[in-house]
């Protein structure tokens, strides 16, 4: 059984910043895509920034220049670094994690408010 741990939510002004983290912990044989998405109330799912093993992002045009995902292998984490932040990040933000090339796990969500 796999298990993500998040930390790092809170509450910020706008153009400020928040460091988000992940760490898995369980048995499994190689990490691959880790991820954050985001989920604001009446809205889907979406996903933020994404890195693979090798260490090659992906992120939403939304974020792109204010956030900054980076991961440890060694450790198993991966955090996101996230600048400029503006009252529309607001969401709960959720750690994914694919594992042994085919499963996955999601975080259980930390909360980031945006507001003055």
């Amino acid at each position: 059984q796999v298990q993500l741990v998040e930390s790092g939510g809170g509450l910020v002004q706008p153009g400020g910043s928040l460091r988000l983290s992940c760490a898995a912990s369980g048995r499994f044989f190689t990490m691959n895509v880790m991820g954050w998405y985001r989920q604001a109330p009446g809205k889907q799912r979406e996903l933020v920034a994404a890195i693979t093993a090798g260490g090659r992002p992906t992120y939403a045009d939304s974020v792109k220049g204010r956030f900054t995902i980076s991961r440890d292998n060694a450790k198993n984490t991966v955090n996101l670094q996230m600048n400029s932040l503006k009252p529309e990040d607001t969401a709960v933000y959720y750690c994914k994690a694919v594992y042994n090339g085919r499963d996955d796990v999601w975080g259980q969500g930390t909360q980031v408010t945006v507001s003055s």
